[in-house]
């Protein structure tokens, strides 16, 4: 126990003698939480562009029309069909709502028909408009329903339906999908520094047998078994505190709302840096050099961070990177995070848990294996 304490200590004054790993295990994670804030900062709320194409000119395509104008942030002008086609391919309009020939006749009657929305940003623009549009004209069809075609009864009802009065209580809710993206950017540069640290300790056991430190302390009492759990433990305590630190400046100090208990957050992640230590010894024993060490490291970490969707939106790559960051343990952290974040508790995420400790035993079965081929654990390299 006394030389294991020992090599801890030792390790730690080796490690922090540089001050770029004060930057690595401090700093980064800090930075991730600086881009989040930054980021979010400048995302201002714009209003929606709607360009109206009317072919109709019946009266139900202009009240149509009105109604869109009520409708907060939402910017409405008439433009042309050439326009629409223009503004929208440049991004001067976000979609063009177009008002075919019969249109306010087919909702008169009772199906709505001759509408069409279109739009170069995709279903987030479109679904929006849609679910304001289809609803008003929806209701104005199950009115000419009721009609039967009876003109002067369905002016009547359509009269008394505008005229209508409907007491609305308005409040404001809180942007939980501000709150999301935020902690996901923050865990994202957490998970990359957490990799690094651990990939930057377990570096000294190559770097200490390139420069025969190594062999001299097997000369002493410490036994090489000794030296490796050493700088596991170091690895571990490192990341534990490097995690506190970023939860307590997340929670107390910039006060991001995060959604998602601090002892729950800190336990995935604890978790996680099991995983993270073993990827990293991983790293030491299939390399011969410090130098062999690092570039594993490179083709290692940075593309499992980028296809885990610690930078970016997972949903937003291809379908057969989504499946290979199935097979990430830092995919599983953020699909962990998610759902607590979306009120789940974490017992009842015990599968998401057992496969956070699956990589991480994993790993270190990998290790484990590649000590005894080499037949002893001095030759961990």
């Amino acid at each position: 126990m006394k030389e294991m304490l020992w090599l801890v200590k030792n390790t730690l004054n080796v490690t922090f003698k540089k001050k770029i790993n004060i930057f690595l295990f401090v700093c980064l994670p800090l930075l991730g939480i600086f881009v989040s804030l930054l980021t979010e900062g400048s995302m201002e709320k714009t209003d929606l562009r709607v360009g109206i194409i009317n072919h109709d000119g019946g009266r139900i395509a202009e009240d149509t029309k009105d109604f869109l104008k009520g409708i907060e942030n939402v910017n409405i002008s008439a433009v042309s069909e050439a326009e629409g086609k223009s503004q929208v391919a440049a991004g001067e309009l976000d979609c063009v709502i177009t008002f075919e020939q019969g249109f306010s006749q087919s909702v008169q009657s009772g199906e709505p028909a001759h509408i069409a929305i279109a739009s170069v940003k995709g279903a987030e623009i479109t679904g929006f408009v849609k679910s304001y549009v289809y609803h008003y004209i929806d209701n104005i069809a199950a009115i000419g329903k009721s009609a039967q075609g009876n003109e002067k009864r369905f002016e009547e009802m359509y009269k008394n339906y505008r005229n209508s009065e409907t007491s609305v209580k308005t409040s404001t809710i809180e942007d939980t999908a501000k709150n999301r993206n935020m902690t996901e950017r923050t865990v994202g540069f957490l998970l990359m520094a957490m990799l690094f640290s651990a990939g930057s300790l377990t570096e000294l056991l190559v770097k200490e047998k390139e420069n025969r430190t190594y062999f001299r302390l097997l000369t002493t009492p410490i036994t090489a078994r000794q030296y490796v759990m050493s700088n596991v433990a170091v690895s571990m305590s490192v990341i534990t505190c490097q995690t506190f630190l970023t939860l307590i400046m997340v929670k107390y100090v910039f006060r991001m709302e995060t959604g998602i208990s601090f002892w729950e957050m800190a336990a995935v992640l604890l978790i996680f840096a099991l995983s993270a230590v073993g990827l990293a010894l991983i790293t030491v024993v299939f390399a011969n050099s410090s130098r062999s060490s690092g570039v594993l490291r490179n083709l290692i970490f940075m593309p499992t961070i980028m296809l885990s969707g610690c930078f970016w939106p997972v949903e937003i790559m291809p379908s057969f990177a989504q499946r290979i960051a199935d097979f990430l343990p830092q995919r599983w952290v953020l699909d962990t995070l998610a759902k607590l974040q979306e009120g789940q508790q974490l017992q009842g995420l015990y599968l998401n848990i057992m496969i956070l400790f699956a990589f991480a035993a994993v790993f270190f079965l990998i290790v484990i294996y590649k000590f005894k081929r080499n037949n002893d654990v001095r030759n961990f390299a």
